[in-house]
């Protein structure tokens, strides 16, 4: 008898997954994922929703909204992507994944229906989120963008409100070559007159939302135009960014700065939500505080064991890998302590762009996860020691992961990076690794 497991691979065989083979099962274009919908009674128009758009920030972004939420009593639907362990982990209700039958149900039900539409995995994912959603009755759900915006698989919903963290330049095969030409993209999820929270203010990016904006009637919330942090070992105090007054302060469990930034754009999108909503209960600062409960958010700058201290962290692009090469520094336990990163890389990435973050002083695991996208590990390396940066290749993660740790004395620091699936197959090699 076949497990879910074998089931769900079988099904999804079926469809073109991005994560796999990258650009090709990537459709321009509403028209597939609607009629899906109209096959299933259209259960997005059903849900009330926050719609979260940006290149980095938008999974964490997203939890923060979902514990936002909770905290406040409500059963939260959270659809995000890609999972790293378990498919499951893209649709959950109040931290919970959908259980395994369900999504067995589903394809079962509808798999026939949907054949002659030849839907993409993530077109199909995305209509079983809402259905689930629905068929639950969730109060609100927050809804994570697959990629861009504008044209996105999610992008047929209406929210109350709609949030880009940030642009950088990512994907620029499928959603442009510029700043400006990928802002318009994600600003694609802009809709009439629902406010738009952006996070990050950048001057090629924000005159496109702006504009956007304006057309569709849209109020618009800068949240670092309004509003700076500093953070006081874990104390994150929120100032007025004109009087420079701090209006909110709160305790911050993440040791990762990049999070600063997204906790930020959260605070500006909760302000904007308890004005919407008329919220009169203040539960920002436990959201934080509480968002990996919360959600089961996973793969953030998360410590998987000590002696040595290994950490594993979902960043695969510039801004991303910027602050982790500067945040792992802080991971040391003594100033001798040494530094070996396990990495690996997808084939799409611009390396060159990479390549000149990467520490010298490191030593580095390269390794291929187990899909299709994955760029060689010897390609990878020869083009990371042309850099002069002291590297071994592995043809797995668990290789390289393993090797890390035959190397490393208890006081060094094990940091996994560069890829979801780096991650995803190196969290699986973890008894209690957070789901």
């Amino acid at each position: 008898m076949e497990s879910y497991h074998e089931i769900l691979e079988r099904i999804f065989t079926a469809y073109p997954m991005y994560h796999k083979v990258g650009s090709a099962a990537y459709k321009e274009g509403l028209e597939n994922i609607e009629a899906l919908l109209d096959i299933l009674g259209n259960p997005q128009r059903k849900l009330r929703c926050v719609h979260v758009a940006g290149t980095n920030g938008k999974g964490s972004v997203s939890s923060f909204l979902s514990s936002y939420f909770q905290e406040l009593g409500y059963k939260t639907g959270l659809f995000t992507s890609p999972h790293l362990v378990d498919f499951r982990e893209r649709i959950r209700i109040n931290g919970e994944m959908i259980p395994e039958k369900a999504v067995l149900d589903f394809f079962e039900q509808y798999q026939e229906k949907f054949q002659h539409l030849e839907p993409s995995f993530f077109e199909i994912t995305t209509a079983l989120a809402f259905q689930y959603f629905a068929e639950q009755n969730v109060d609100f759900a927050v809804i994570e963008v697959g990629l861009g915006g504008r044209l996105d698989s999610t992008n047929v919903i209406t929210p109350l409100l709609s949030v880009i963290t940030n642009i950088s330049l990512e994907h620029m095969q499928m959603l442009g070559d510029t700043i400006a030409k990928i802002a318009y993209e994600k600003a694609g999820i802009i809709k009439d007159k629902v406010p738009v929270v952006i996070g990050e203010y950048h001057p090629e990016s924000f005159p496109v939302f702006e504009d956007v904006a304006l057309n569709h009637d849209a109020p618009i919330f800068p949240a670092n135009v309004n509003y700076e942090t500093t953070n006081d070992h874990g104390t994150l105090y929120i100032h007025d960014k004109e009087t420079h007054e701090k209006v909110y302060t709160l305790i911050t469990p993440f040791k990762a700065h990049y999070q600063d930034k997204n906790i930020l754009t959260f605070y500006q999108a909760a302000k904007v939500l308890e004005f919407i909503l008329n919220i009169q209960e203040d539960k920002i600062s436990e959201a934080v505080k509480n968002m990996q409960r919360n959600t089961g958010l996973i793969g953030r700058w998360q410590r998987l064991s000590d002696n040595p201290r290994i950490l594993c962290d979902v960043g695969h692009n510039y801004a991303c890998l910027q602050h982790s090469m500067f945040n792992i520094y802080e991971e040391r336990t003594t100033a001798d302590s040494k530094i070996h990163v396990v990495f690996g890389m997808v084939s799409d990435k611009d390396i060159d762009h990479i390549l000149p973050l990467l520490r010298k002083e490191f030593s580095y695991y390269v390794c291929r996860a187990h899909i299709e996208r994955a760029m060689d590990q010897e390609k990878l390396a020869a083009k990371m020691r042309e850099s002069g940066l002291n590297c071994t290749t592995y043809p797995s993660v668990q290789e390289a992961v393993n090797a890390a740790k035959a190397a490393a004395s208890e006081q060094d620091v094990i940091f996994i990076t560069g890829s979801c699936f780096v991650v995803g197959e190196a969290l699986s090699l973890f008894d209690s690794y957070g789901l």
